[in-house]
């Protein structure tokens, strides 16, 4: 393959990242947003988003993989197209995330624990500005956000002890919202996960500018 060939197609991968990472940003807004307003007809759409997300991956996946058979890659193109293969599946697993949180919200019906609900809101912000933060690292190869949103997961683990603690009680006292509050701990556990995701997301986008993994502390490529 010609390297103008080559370069033509990277550019590709590149878009389709960020639009990829668009949908996925979109997808968990609005899972969260239908999850506080108790929107069951939005929660219905959140399946279609995730859908078209999963058909994304497939695609930036086959795109990879032509791209490392039919050239021999550079350095910095090897890290990007790496980066790219794992960051898709991390953004594919945001998608089920949301999709988890939307049937939940189906299940809960009006919810009428105000607190824990607020506890559960700030924590659903922090996990969309994490994701947020992410891609937009990748988009501006920005090495200091993408160290920022590692750093912003201890929020959301502090968040998900404190909602996590709010609903044991309930429970505990074996009150009207005791069922209510077994499926929230659900849906803190999947914004807890998202905030996970977001953060390989930010490791990969490191890896991708300086070939180093925090998983092994070592240049890599």
């Amino acid at each position: 393959m010609p390297r103008s060939r080559f370069d033509h197609q990277l550019e590709t991968l590149n878009t389709e990242l960020i639009t990829m990472g668009a949908l996925v940003e979109t997808t968990i807004a609005s899972a969260a947003k239908a999850l506080m307003e108790g929107d069951r007809t939005q929660a219905k759409r959140i399946a279609q988003n995730d859908s078209q997300i999963d058909g994304m991956e497939k695609s930036i996946e086959s795109l990879c993989l032509k791209l490392l058979l039919q050239q021999q890659p550079v350095a910095r193109d090897l890290r990007l197209i790496s980066a790219a293969l794992k960051m898709i599946t991390d953004m594919e697993r945001i998608g089920d995330q949301a999709t988890d949180i939307s049937e939940l919200t189906l299940l809960l019906g009006d919810i009428k624990t105000p607190t824990v609900m607020d506890s559960i809101g700030d924590m659903a912000r922090a996990t969309i500005r994490m994701v947020s933060a992410g891609i937009d690292a990748f988009v501006k190869k920005d090495l200091d956000l993408a160290r920022k949103v590692i750093d912003m997961d201890d929020e959301v683990d502090d968040l998900f002890v404190r909602v996590k603690e709010e609903l044991i009680e309930l429970i505990r006292q074996n009150g009207p919202f005791c069922e209510q509050a077994i499926d929230l701990i659900m849906v803190a556990k999947y914004f807890e996960r998202i905030g996970d995701h977001s953060v390989n997301i930010a490791e990969w986008v490191v890896f991708s500018i300086t070939g180093e993994h925090r998983s092994s502390g070592e240049e890599t490529v």
